[in-house]
């Protein structure tokens, strides 16, 4: 199930900036991310209360790291779209995904919040090396 959460996330959230950015492009960045969030709110809402089966006051009994976790949102959301109104749709999900691949490693790496620390070799930074070299040569190759 978790190769199937995955393409499902990846495919969202290619479908959802470019999306965002024609919004920003006709109602400004800000006030379409006041949007984005605000709906997302919405339906984040109706779903726990509809399938909740948690706590939602055990949130703030949560390690304090974890809670600063949704001011990303802002962060991912405008810079997602910054970067799809400034490279196409497949140049700046290809940068993000190697950052995304960068970080999760480095979390990976030094157990960072919790994570369990997973080994990172000689292997994986090669694989960044080469779809990073991809990602230029895409962009080059226009």
């Amino acid at each position: 199930m978790g190769v199937i959460f995955s393409i499902i996330a990846g495919a969202a959230m290619s479908i959802q900036g470019v999306l965002n950015t024609g919004l920003s492009e006709k109602a400004g960045l800000l006030e379409s991310n006041v949007f984005v969030q605000g709906t997302a709110f919405i339906f984040s809402l109706a779903a726990m209360l509809l399938f909740g089966k948690g706590s939602f006051p055990e949130v703030f009994g949560a390690n304090w790291i974890y809670l600063t976790g949704g001011v990303f949102g802002i962060v991912i959301t405008v810079t997602v779209m910054l970067a799809i109104g400034t490279l196409s749709p497949t140049v700046a999900v290809s940068i993000i995904l190697i950052s995304q691949l960068a970080v999760a490693a480095v979390i990976d790496a030094f157990g960072l919040f919790g994570a369990e620390k997973v080994t990172f070799g000689w292997t994986k930074i090669t694989g960044l090396f080469l779809m990073t070299g991809g990602v230029i040569l895409f962009k080059l190759c226009k």
